[in-house]
């Protein structure tokens, strides 16, 4: 999936099905990833989206078929509750994503720093040992343009708006700790981006800049989202999750869309006339002559053979109806006295409020 033909990975008979369920989540797709594509997963809830990529990052590992990665490549993974460490300041996880780079640098700091000591500038020798490290150094920091790190961190942590540098993940709420493991994520660069949900908590400043860094990012982005305008400004491909296949279309949400209605349409029309053909069907077997048993017989197979089809069509396509429940009272949510406060940092205190039926209201 991409225009690029160096495949990255690929899904042979891929089938997952939970336990205690009748009909796997995902069934028998066979597809091959390409360097560099954008792709979209859209699919209904509990299509399988979630899972897919968890599969594809390899903590899902119960699973029928095969996933195959080529050597040599890297895969990043952000999770809706990403795991962090409570203990650490966002800075420092933040710079977990380019801990290599870190540690190129520190590595040539320490190395200036020992040019000054007596028993190296008076050792010909450990002088010309530092020297040729020090330049095995400086053409990986130049080849990975590590001087601009800093600036890097800065621009990523202030466009994503994540908590101040020394701020305690201990202490953040849902969304900074999502923000913070973005943020992580991108400066890693990875060759396999895999994002669910990367827009929640996101405010539209911060999605744009997000939409136009993966606009230029050079490796591949998997992304689950139900943001459509960041599908249509990111993604080059649609891989559609219907029933457990997996169908891949070219193009951005708004032209996936567009076909999507008009296979739907042809469904549609496919449907109504096999419906038709059921009725002349039953209606010759009900009166055929019984000198033309053979050719009866014949056509009732055919008939069972199309009703297995409309069974297996229902049976794929249904739906639980959960009827409303009865009615409780005017106020829907009555809250007393409620305070939240994430470590030192107080949300809110004492907060009292009822939400009436059918009320709207909007949090600022």
């Amino acid at each position: 999936m991409a225009d690029d033909k160096k495949v990255i990975f690929s899904m042979s008979g891929l089938t997952k099905t939970y336990q205690g369920a009748n009909t796997p989540v995902l069934k028998n797709i066979y597809l091959s990833f390409f360097y560099g594509a954008k792709i979209g997963i859209l699919g209904l809830n509990g299509s399988g989206k979630s899972t897919l990529l968890r599969i594809i990052a390899g903590e899902e590992k119960n699973y029928q078929g095969d996933v195959v990665f080529a050597p040599g490549y890297s895969v990043g993974y952000l999770e809706q509750e990403p795991k962090l460490d409570d203990e650490k300041t966002v800075l420092e996880v933040v710079k977990e994503g380019a801990a290599e780079t870190v540690a190129i640098l520190e590595e040539y700091n320490k190395i200036n720093d020992m040019f000054g000591l007596p028993e190296v500038y008076e050792d010909p020798d450990k002088m010309q040992k530092l020297m040729d490290k020090q330049a095995e150094l400086q053409d990986k920091i130049d080849a990975s343009n590590a001087w601009e790190l800093d600036t890097k961190l800065e621009i990523a942590m202030d466009a994503l708006r994540t908590p101040e540098p020394d701020k305690k993940i201990g202490v953040l709420s849902g969304g900074e700790r999502r923000r913070v493991a973005l943020c992580r994520l991108l400066l890693q660069e990875p060759d396999v981006l895999l994002l669910d949900e990367p827009t929640n908590h996101l405010d539209a400043e911060s999605v744009l800049w997000l939409e136009h860094h993966l606009q230029q990012y050079k490796g591949t982005v998997i992304a689950v989202t139900h943001d459509r305008y960041f599908l249509d400004n990111v993604a080059g491909w649609i891989l559609e999750l219907d029933r457990g296949e997996g169908i891949p279309w070219k193009g951005n949400y708004s032209s996936w869309l567009d076909q999507k209605s008009k296979r739907l349409a042809q469904e549609q029309k496919q449907a109504s006339k096999r419906q038709k053909t059921l009725e002349r069907e039953l209606e010759w077997s009900r009166m055929a002559p019984k000198g033309r048993h053979a050719k009866q017989k014949a056509r009732l197979n055919n008939y069972d053979k199309l009703m297995s089809q409309d069974q297996k069509k229902m049976d794929e396509q249904l739906e639980i109806y959960i009827p409303n429940g009865p009615r409780l009272g005017t106020n829907v949510i009555e809250a007393k006295g409620v305070a939240k406060a994430f470590g030192d940092k107080l949300l809110y205190d004492n907060l009292n409020f009822k939400l009436p039926q059918a009320g709207i209201v909007g949090i600022i």
